[in-house]
C-alpha cells in the first residue's frame, strides 16, 4: 500500500487521531511510510475521514 497527501491539507488532525503510527500533521499531514504495513485499516479509516479528502491510497 502507498499512502500520498495531495495539496489542500488543512491540518485539521483526523488523520492523525484515526492512525497516529502513520500520520503526523504539522503544517499539513506526513505520511511515516515505515509504519503504513500492519496499520492498513486505520490509514483506510483515516483516507474516508478526511474532511478534504486529500488522502490518496494506492493498493
Amino acid at each position: 500500500m502507498k499512502v500520498k497527501i495531495e495539496e489542500g491539507c488543512i491540518a485539521c488532525g483526523a488523520c492523525e487521531s484515526f492512525c497516529p503510527d502513520v500520520f503526523k500533521v504539522e503544517d499539513v499531514a506526513v505520511v511515516d511510510e515505515a509504519n503504513i504495513a500492519g496499520n492498513e485499516d486505520c490509514v483506510k479509516e483515516a483516507a474516508e475521514s478526511c474532511p478534504v479528502s486529500v488522502i490518496q491510497i494506492e493498493e
